[in-house]
């Protein structure tokens, strides 16, 4: 479902040169073919590689080495010749996840369309949304300040994301970037790469992650907490 979106998008390159380190080499050969018009065979001619082997790079195969290379520097070439203008999205912001700290959920209220709109540079899925990471307990790939879009229901059962990294939110209402295991009695344990694991918690919601930003990267309508009536959380560690 994401690569369809990203082949249908309207694609920044102004935002890909500051979040490519981010992406991935499917991500970077569907935003080539968007920017250009190219179709698989094309871009194979300009990579000299067969139009299977774009296609194969497209289904998530990693190329080697120097393909990889050739690949960034289309990319890159691309990028420099791209018009920097592109149609606006946005995806509304509903508050923090702890990532080493974690919101006191008796102080948080969001309001239902968010605490403001996150300006992103391609169409999303329906009703996905958005939370700020705080802390830094799941450095290096998520770092304190990025946004991760999730989608807003859960769509499969806890089991089926055991191993994976999404956002929780826990029976006591706190919300949190982990890496969910399996627990005892039917719970969850929630890891981080560089903090002590939350053993064995009850989860009622997991956000499926579909991208991230880092934060350097992200551009917001004026805040609005306090005309809307959100009291961002106080934070504590976690």
């Amino acid at each position: 479902m994401q690569a369809d979106f990203y082949a249908q998008a309207d694609f920044s390159f102004a935002f890909a040169r500051n979040s490519v380190l981010h992406m991935t080499i499917e991500q970077k050969l569907r935003a080539i073919m968007k920017a250009t018009g190219w179709k698989q065979q094309k871009v194979a001619e300009v990579l000299g590689v067969s139009q299977s082997t774009v296609n194969r790079w497209l289904t998530g195969s990693e190329p080697e080495g120097h393909r990889r290379d050739a690949i960034n520097e289309l990319f890159s070439r691309v990028a420099d010749e791209a018009p920097s203008e592109a149609p606006e999205y946005t995806v509304p912001l509903m508050g923090y996840v702890g990532a080493g700290a974690e919101v006191e959920p008796d102080f948080e209220q969001v309001p239902e369309g968010g605490l403001e709109q996150i300006h992103v540079p391609f169409a999303l899925p329906d009703d996905m949304i958005a939370f700020q990471v705080r802390g830094d307990s799941m450095l290096p790939m998520f770092e304190d300040g990025m946004v991760i879009v999730v989608f807003r229901e859960q769509r499969r059962p806890i089991e089926s994301f055991y191993g994976e990294r999404a956002v929780v939110r826990t029976a006591d209402g706190r919300r949190f970037i982990k890496t969910i295991i399996r627990g005892e009695g039917g719970k969850a344990s929630l890891l981080s790469w560089n903090a002590q694991p939350i053993q064995n918690v009850e989860i009622v919601w997991i956000g499926e992650i579909f991208t991230f930003f880092p934060a350097s990267a992200i551009r917001r309508e004026a805040n609005r907490v306090e005309k809307r009536g959100g009291i961002q959380g106080r934070l504590r560690l976690a």
